[in-house]
């Protein structure tokens, strides 16, 4: 009885070390970097595409556009709000990256959504009255690659209370948030694409990169149309 108690717990023993083998060589596959640390984010990265130094490829569950993902950012999915889908019409996903800047902890939020229902003839009004929601200002700043037309724009946006407050001349405070609106040329899809951050108190967070917005902006690559299917 005791041989066969002895057997068992070797076999046990044995099963539990090749599992945990298994298992460190699988991980050991990925990029040791915050993105690839949560099994739910690793899902929509491409490991072995490391696109630009600090980004990673990222493919829609939607299966309808690519865009870079940076590497120290991790996707939200404590619940169902967080990331949403309707089929291949609708994504939304945010993602949060926490570090220190002045000895505080500060929150760096992306958020995309993407869609189809666009009209292409009042593209340029959806994109200022998403701006004019965000930053009380209808001044689109504009620019355009081969693919895809992307309306911008910026400010340093604070609460006190449920009370808004926005600075939009950038020479009196640098940029907290970034808005834009990335429209396809081919079709109907567009992304909404903002980005914020939130030190420990409302002036203690490190500026935000405009270039690194807009590369985040011109990294969005829409599938092509099949067939005349602009679902792609």
């Amino acid at each position: 009885m005791k041989k066969r108690i002895k057997l068992i717990t070797a076999v046990i023993a044995g099963t539990a070390i090749l599992l945990g083998a298994v298992w460190l060589i699988n991980e050991s596959r990925y990029p040791n970097v915050q993105a690839f640390d949560d099994h739910f984010t690793r899902k929509f990265l491409n490991k072995d595409k490391k696109v630009n130094d600090g980004f990673y490829e990222f493919k829609s569950k939607a299966g309808q556009y690519t865009m870079w993902f940076p590497e120290e950012y991790q996707l939200l999915h404590e619940n169902n709000q967080q990331y949403v889908r309707d089929g291949n019409f609708y994504e939304r996903w945010r993602a949060s990256s926490i570090k220190k800047y002045k000895g505080e902890n500060q929150i760096n939020n992306i958020q995309a959504t993407f869609s189809e229902a666009r009209k292409q003839e009042n593209e340029e009004f959806s994109a200022e009255s998403l701006l004019r929601r965000r930053f009380n200002v209808s001044k689109l700043e504009k620019l355009e690659t081969d693919e895809v037309r992307i309306y911008y724009q910026s400010a340093y946006i604070y609460f006190r209370g449920a009370e808004k407050y926005v600075i939009n001349d950038k020479n009196k405070h640098a940029p907290n948030t970034y808005v834009a609106y990335v429209a396809d040329k081919n079709s109907k899809k567009v992304i909404q694409l903002s980005f914020n951050s939130i030190g420990g108190r409302s002036d203690n967070s490190e500026p935000i990169k405009e270039e690194w917005f807009i590369k985040l902006c011109k990294s969005i690559n829409f599938n092509k149309p099949n067939n005349g299917d602009v679902r792609g």
